[in-house]
């Protein structure tokens, strides 16, 4: 891939994600690397000696003129970046979720044709090998009609970084995008990648823990309606312990059970006991689809990067695009403004 081409990154934000894309793209090979950054990140700089950092935005992709910038600074702050770097023609990594609110939105759209409409969103479960095997086999019928899906997320927030305060993280405040709801939106993404478009949503969300946040939701409960009628939900929370990341997707004739702990899938196949005569009920058809062997979590963000790599190249259209990211963020902000009849 892009034999002879050298591509100059740019990254924004040098927290736990921005460092993650820093260390995959000097394992991929790249070398051209710039560091966007405003000197907040808790982390060790020894890694960053060598490559060339800049604290002004407008001034690195001036200078610098990177063909492609990954946006991993706090969600409040990603149009900040992602904005002027789709002007400036470059390809955008934009994590999860968007933005905060949706009003610089159209802003960042109008950009993006600028671009070619080389947005890739950091939905990193878009690249799960047993989440896809899910994928194959609903679009493969071998559910039937889907009928209800539930997905549960929940972890103890002060675990996730333990270098640093959770009070103080973007996930913890209102002012930096946080929330459970925001931060966890895989699950939103994910179900409308399998079932299609959501036409009806209702949520209670809540700070209901002991946990020391700022303005911001700790657990949510999230009804959905799917255009294809089927009915699901989603859960998500800040407190759980021990994690826990779970998914299972019922059809007319069978269930998908996916569990992230070791990212097997299983297949339960249902005789068509309507259509057939059994004097008992007949059991399932148990097909167990495991994660390659020595599967690690990083190979997602791994997989994701060199997808990026090549939309920034213009060889491939972005997996998860700007519109994938928009109707999650959008979902989101509906769940957090539900309240209580």
């Amino acid at each position: 891939m892009r034999k002879g081409f050298a591509m100059k990154i740019l990254i924004a934000g040098l927290g736990s994600i921005g460092r993650r894309h820093f260390r995959n793209l000097v394992a991929l090979g790249e070398k051209d690397i710039v560091l966007y950054r405003t000197h907040k990140a808790t982390l060790s700089d020894d890694e960053l000696a060598g490559y060339p950092v800049e604290t002004d935005l407008a001034e690195a992709l001036k200078k610098h003129q990177p063909q492609a910038v990954i946006v991993a600074n706090p969600t409040a702050l990603h149009m900040d970046v992602a904005i002027p770097a789709a002007q400036a023609g470059c390809a955008v990594l934009l994590e999860k979720p968007i933005a905060e609110d949706l009003s610089r939105v159209d802003e960042l759209r109008s950009a993006a044709q600028k671009n070619g409409n080389r947005i890739l969103v950091g939905f990193q479960f878009r690249f799960h090998p047993t989440l896809n095997k899910a994928k194959e086999l609903i679009e493969a019928g071998a559910l039937g009609k889907i009928l209800s899906v539930h997905a549960h997320w929940g972890e103890y927030l002060p675990n996730w970084h333990p270098w640093e305060d959770y009070r103080a993280s973007y996930a913890a405040r209102d002012d930096l995008g946080g929330g459970v709801v925001r931060t966890l939106t895989h699950p939103l993404d994910y179900l409308r990648f399998f079932l299609g478009e959501v036409v009806s949503l209702q949520a209670f969300q809540g700070h209901i823990s002991l946990l020391e946040l700022s303005g911001v939701e700790d657990v949510a409960e999230i009804g959905l309606k799917f255009a294809s009628g089927a009915i699901g939900g989603v859960h998500v929370n800040y407190f759980q312990r021990p994690a826990v990341h779970r998914l299972e997707i019922v059809g007319a004739a069978g269930t998908l059970r996916w569990d992230n702990a070791d990212g097997t899938l299983i297949h339960f196949q249902m005789p068509d006991v309507f259509g057939g005569t059994y004097p008992q009920p007949a059991a399932a058809i148990e097909t167990r689809y495991p994660l390659p062997d020595g599967f690690e979590r990083n190979q997602l963000f791994v997989a994701q990067t060199q997808h990026f790599l090549k939309v920034a190249a213009g060889e491939s259209a972005p997996i998860c695009t700007l519109e994938d990211g928009v109707r999650a963020l959008e979902m989101a902000l509906a769940a957090t403004r539900s309240t209580s009849p």
